[in-house]
Order: C-alpha cells, then structure tokens, then sequence
C-alpha cells in the first residue's frame, strides 16, 4: 500500500465518496450533499491508496471544546489495516483540546472503545427518519 492522506476537500470525487459510504454499510445521501457537508465541517481527512481514495472521515466543531466525528468510512477490502484508526487519530489530533462525540454503527463500537471512545451514559438524539435509525440499531 502507498497511503496518503490529505486535510482538504480538492478535488475529491463525490461519488466515490457516495460509493464507500454504500460499500460500508452507511449513509445513502447524494454526492451534492455529501460534498456540502464536508466542506462545511472543521476537519475532514481523506486517505488515498496511490490515487485511489479508500476512507475518510470529518468533524464538526467549535474549535475550542466540543467536537463531533460523523462518516468515518473505510472500503471493505481496506478495513483492518489500520486506516480507520489513522482516520480517528488524525480527527482528534487537529483539535487537541476538545471532548468529542460519535455515534458508531452497530457492531462497531469495539473499534472506537479501541481509541478511548466510551458510550455515554445520557447521549439522546433527535433523527430526521427516528424509525428508520431504529431499525438501524442506532436508537431504542
């Protein structure tokens, strides 16, 4: 593997980005809107095998102490090989001084505790589809 990883949203493919989300089991949204929420977010990494983009992730923050990491995704074929891990790692690491929250996807949950994450014991959300994150797993 060559990896590479880049902290900025030039010239990403949109679609393809749309295609891991799908292949990871996760969001289903459009490549348009995709597109707007990473470029709306504090921090995105991207990472790259040679040119080939194989996972990435963001965060929403105030930059000061509270952070948010959504769309950690890694293509299938290249999970296991640490790029999730180097992904969280370097989300965290740009905005040191901040507590951060995730929800993970079902099963998934192991990988964050890995990283120092814990589950919340007063954690509530409001979703869009609540059904539809229930039958996800995501809420009771």
């Amino acid at each position: 593997m060559n990896l590479r990883i880049q902290l900025d949203t030039t010239n990403i493919d949109w679609n393809v980005v749309v295609d891991i989300l799908q292949k990871a089991g996760m969001a289903n949204r459009t490549a348009e809107i995709h597109q707007r929420a990473f470029n709306n977010s504090h921090t995105v990494v991207f990472v790259f095998d040679a040119d080939n983009l194989v996972g990435f992730g963001r965060a929403i923050s105030d930059g000061e102490y509270q952070a948010a990491i959504y769309d950690v995704a890694v293509l299938p074929s290249y999970q296991g090989k640490g790029i999730g891990k180097t992904i969280v790692r370097s989300i965290v690491g740009n905005i040191p001084n901040c507590s951060f929250i995730l929800y993970a996807s079902p099963g998934k949950e192991k990988f964050y505790e890995k990283e120092g994450f814990r589950k919340m014991k007063t954690g509530m959300a409001l979703f869009v589809d609540a059904e539809k994150m229930k039958d996800k797993g995501f809420i009771k």
